[in-house]
């Protein structure tokens, strides 16, 4: 186990909004940060960090927490995992006791996964930097391609032996389990027996945002026309290939940092990129964009551009890409390519300042492209032209924003010289023929009663992947089960417990005796522990309710902590410039204090 003051010097010492922005693109306002919401699908921004504070909260979904439940929620540690992950972040050394093997193994099967695939990487790499035909075959490849020994570093580049069942045979001498070699997708299995997938192959790992080795794709080194140039891991309980980008670890923070992500299509092209210092490039590893793809560069920046090969393969892609990225509500370009390149080849001969000076000088919007593309086959024909217009205005329907539509509306009108009240009224026939389709009436008809939320009891429990339902309940405003007054009652401890009530009392004292005068404890379990860990340290010299509860070890009263005291609205500078003209709240509690506790005895009396 960790001690306490080693977890609490981790807590404090990660900053929540240097953790958060690694993950999702934050945007300054006020003293707080605002950005999409990383737990659920929104594209107007409700999830809010407070750096002053040291918590985040979602006011769409309810999530809400410290910087230790953010890494636990966003990428499915348990609490012990996420502190390790803060403490390696911020150089803290923490003594715990190391798992053997055989621990690790039992520890699920999703974490036995994920120590089977990290193991295969390092196994990869080894053979490529250390063995013969690594190094003549794989890593002549890789220089071959222009890449140097930082950049295969960088990456994890590997190679896997051309012998039918070598790997498999290393892993089970390290006492990993057929089954997971399996479920992992590294041994394939048919009824000569067990097999290396990725045998006699240039190996890249696919890592998920959080840097995890996920899976594995494998290039061929053979001039074998009946083998897949390419073969990638199967889906999995840890890789699912629509919800991954390649390289999204590596680019994540420059992706932030420069407000956009380049889009390519395969792990050479974005590995070239960031050759030349373009490090905000991901790819869609050869699948076809999927809306969670989109969604996960939304979580990063609003702005897209599209890179994909010049031929007519690569410029099919980008089209059909393009409508998924606008329903989205992104905003998209295109870099058209000669036809006889694609990005990695067309970065490899440029240098940097080529490469990013014909990317400024040919992004063009979706509008310019698509025209420019389907012009080639309308020429002077009425007909074709009209199925030109026709599709770009199916393109533009799909936006969900008036202002950007109206603006590309425009913009048509000027290039193809159409009518705008015309392209106004198509699209809204458009949009109004997507809303009312035979599927969404059904389901609007036929949509369920909503459920009231589960009542909360001194034996309900939380836990983090629960803890979305639970504080959306709790602060939903059920009266008949006390929980706005509970809310209201935590509020002020945690607030404004230290502070003296009168010169004989402070709030907290207050609180804890009126409620144990009438035998009563809140129905909230957590909000009962707060209770009385408040009591219990609040003659702490140093003791800070809001510090303490909001870094507790216990993850779901820091969150329900958080919950309590995010504010969805801040004062305006009106207000605050002239503090000395109105009240503060502190000031009030004298005369406010008293309302709500006798207003949940009430709530309690009228529940019995």
């Amino acid at each position: 186990m960790i001690d306490k003051s080693t977890i609490q010097r981790i807590v404090d010492t990660a900053d929540i909004y240097e953790v958060i922005s690694g993950f999702v693109n934050l945007k300054k306002r006020g003293a707080n940060y605002v950005g999409c919401c990383p737990f659920h699908n929104e594209k107007t921004g409700s999830f809010t960090v407070s750096p002053a504070k040291g918590f985040y909260k979602c006011f769409g979904c309810g999530k809400a927490g410290n910087a230790v439940n953010f890494i636990m929620e966003h990428e499915q540690m348990s609490y012990i995992e996420a502190i390790k992950h803060l403490a390696a972040r911020y150089g803290i050394t923490v003594e715990d006791k190391e798992l053997t093997e055989e621990q690790k193994r039992e520890k699920g099967d999703r974490e036995s996964m994920l120590i089977i695939t990290q193991f295969a990487q390092e196994y990869f790499v080894e053979q490529l930097l250390h063995t013969d035909n690594g190094i003549s075959i794989g890593l002549g490849y890789l220089k071959h391609r222009g890449l140097d020994s930082d950049t295969i570093e960088k990456f994890g580049l590997g190679y896997s032996p051309d012998a039918s069942d070598a790997f498999t045979k290393v892993a089970f001498e390290h006492g990993f389990k057929e089954d997971f070699l399996v479920r992992t997708g590294l041994t394939g299995k048919s009824e000569r027996g067990l097999y290396d997938r990725f045998r006699g192959r240039v190996i890249f790992p696919i890592r998920d945002i959080g840097g995890k080795v996920i899976a594995f794709g494998g290039r061929v080194m053979k001039n074998d026309v009946k083998a897949a140039k390419y073969v990638n891991s199967p889906e999995s309980e840890i890789y699912h290939k629509g919800n991954t980008l390649y390289g999204i670890y590596f680019a994540k923070k420059s992706i932030v940092n420069s407000d956009r992500c380049y889009l390519v299509e395969g792990y050479l092209d974005v590995i070239s990129f960031h050759v030349k210092g373009i490090e905000n490039t991901v790819a869609s590893s050869g699948t076809s964009l999927t809306i969670e793809q989109i969604r996960l560069i939304r979580r990063l920046t609003p702005n897209i551009t599209v890179i994909y090969d010049g031929d007519s393969a690569g410029i099919k892609a980008s089209l059909r890409g393009i409508d998924l990225i606008l329903e989205e509500g992104l905003n998209v370009k295109v870099v058209p390519l000669p036809p006889e390149d694609d990005p990695d080849t067309f970065a490899r001969k440029s240098s940097t300042e080529e490469l990013k000076t014909y990317i400024a000088e040919h992004e063009v919007d979706f509008i310019k492209f698509k025209t420019e593309i389907l012009l080639q086959g309308a020429a002077d024909d009425p007909l074709e032209r009209a199925k030109l217009i026709t599709n770009i205005v199916q393109s533009i329907s799909l936006i969900p924003d008036n202002i950007t539509r109206s603006v590309y509306i425009q913009e048509v009108v000027a290039t193809l010289k159409v009518e705008e009240a015309v392209l106004h009224t198509e699209v809204a026939t458009l949009r109004t023929k997507k809303k009312l389709t035979p599927v969404e009436r059904s389901f609007i008809g036929n949509a369920p009663p909503k459920t009231e939320e589960a009542q909360l009891s001194p034996s309900s429990s939380l836990t983090p992947s629960s803890l979305t339902a639970t504080t959306v309940s709790y602060t939903s405003g059920r009266t008949d089960t006390c929980q706005t007054e509970e809310m209201a009652i935590a509020r002020s401890l945690l607030l404004f417990g230290i502070y003296k009530l009168d010169d004989e009392i402070t709030v907290g004292e207050y609180i804890i005796r009126e409620l144990q005068e009438d035998e009563l404890e809140m129905l909230n379990p957590h909000i009962n522990t707060i209770l009385k860990e408040f009591q219990l340290y609040a003659t702490d010299e140093d003791f800070s309710p809001q510090k303490f509860f909001v870094s507790h070890s216990d993850p779901v009263i820091s969150s329900i902590t958080a919950s309590i005291l995010s504010e969805p609205y801040e004062l305006s500078k009106i207000w605050t410039a002239n503090k000395n003209t109105y009240p503060r709240e502190e000031e009030l509690l004298p005369e406010l204090l008293p309302k709500i506790v006798n207003n949940y005895k009430v709530k309690r009396v009228e529940m019995m």
